[in-house]
């Protein structure tokens, strides 16, 4: 009698549940390629942009964001005001083009369900795993094994590649420690992505991971704090000379690199008390760096000022800065709100993002890693997950 129903009752198609699907295959292709290529990336999430579009158009749907997206949208309006006052409006202008990556919080939230969080935490994973054994064989079998030369995976730049294992190292620790399945694979490919990170020689990077950790380890349990001191000893007695010449020279302050982010600095305050409200405009300070340059500066010029607080302050002016402390506080709160709510199977979502949130800011002490388009697009998708899953919950 049962199979005779089900005959005569026909499956219900929603309207546009191809292009949802599609759409959501796009979402996962943006996750796992801008990890090695920025133009395969940006052309996925114009996909994933015009699917989504097609998909609220289709069913009708309003558009929808986490709180914490509003934020980003006013952050927006004060850098194209800065782009507009800036002494090359139009270079500023097209600077401005990463703002359209903000998107991905939208198209994240809207797609991205529990079910689909999971499985698009392992493609970001085993996309960094390659990513990792590609950067380790650069700096084992290809010697890329000094500051001139650094693995950097097949990306342009060993800043991003370092920003962006440093941020799927913090979803991974997250899984193994919060998760009930789907910890298998994460506890087998962190040791590739730790020694990647490490091989890199990005400071930055390292104090960003530490960072991460410290905020998950606290979420899970204090004791965990333990292991820390263990895993340095170890990293400092395991790791090649050229990985433990560059940690010590962390705490060098006569060291060139250390003396020129000091430096950078005092160019940025300069700037800053030069236009506290507009700035000197998007993709400025590079040309203008020689102008406010200081006796005690290091390099003649640099392409940003390697602080992600100072840049915003210097390029974009005090208010821009205020509203994106706004939205560090926005984003914060809402995922501590919903690590508090969710179930504890359910936690390694906002206890990645949490870690995620902590390793970006505390790197981006020392590396303008908000500007980096690979390293935002990680970030924005990894930080809307919880909502998202949140989001298709309740609608369920």
């Amino acid at each position: 009698m049962g199979s005779v129903m089900d005959q005569a009752i026909p499956m219900v198609r929603l309207p546009g549940e191809d292009i949802e699907n599609f759409a959501t295959l796009a979402l996962f292709g943006v996750a796992g390629a801008v990890q090695f290529s920025i133009a395969a990336a940006q052309i996925l999430l114009a996909v994933a942009l015009l699917l989504w579009i097609a998909l609220l158009i289709i069913r009708r749907e309003a558009f929808e964001a986490p709180s914490f997206f509003w934020p980003m949208i006013v952050y927006a309006a004060a850098t194209l005001i800065s782009a507009s006052l800036s002494p090359d409006p139009r270079t500023s202008l097209i600077d401005c083009k990463q703002l359209s990556l903000f998107l991905l919080v939208p198209i994240t939230y809207r797609l991205a369900s529990s079910r689909h969080s999971g499985t698009l935490i392992t493609v970001v994973v085993s996309c960094a795993a390659a990513s990792a054994a590609i950067g380790i064989f650069q700096y084992g079998i290809l010697h890329y094994d000094q500051l001139s030369q650094r693995p950097q995976g097949t990306l342009g730049h060993y800043m991003t590649y370092s920003g962006l294992l440093m941020i799927v190292l913090m979803a991974a620790l997250a899984r193994v420690l919060f998760a009930k399945s789907g910890r298998t694979w994460p506890v087998l490919v962190m040791p590739a992505l730790a020694v990647a990170v490490a091989l890199t020689l990005s400071r930055s990077a390292w104090v960003g991971v530490c960072a991460g950790a410290a905020v998950i380890f606290s979420l899970k349990d204090f004791r965990l704090f333990a292991l820390l001191p263990i895993v340095l000893a170890v990293f400092i007695a395991l790791a090649p000379a050229s990985v433990t010449t560059r940690f010590f020279s962390m705490f060098n302050v006569n060291n060139p690199t250390n003396r020129d982010r000091v430096a950078m600095l005092h160019e940025g305050e300069r700037m800053i008390r030069a236009h506290p409200l507009t700035g000197v405009g998007p993709n400025m300070v590079e040309r203008l760096y020689e102008q406010y340059r200081g006796p005690d500066a290091v390099n003649k010029i640099n392409p940003h000022l390697h602080n992600d607080p100072l840049q915003i302050a210097a390029e974009r002016g005090l208010p821009a800065l205020a509203i994106w402390i706004w939205f560090i506080i926005a984003l914060v709160r809402d995922l501590s709100r919903r690590f508090v709510r969710a179930p504890s199977a359910e936690r390694f979502l906002p206890a990645g993002a949490l870690g995620v949130v902590a390793a970006l800011l505390t790197a981006g002490l020392f590396e303008y890693n908000f500007g980096d388009s690979e390293v935002l697009m990680l970030f924005l998708i990894l930080v809307t997950l919880p909502a998202a899953a949140d989001r298709h919950a309740a609608a369920a």
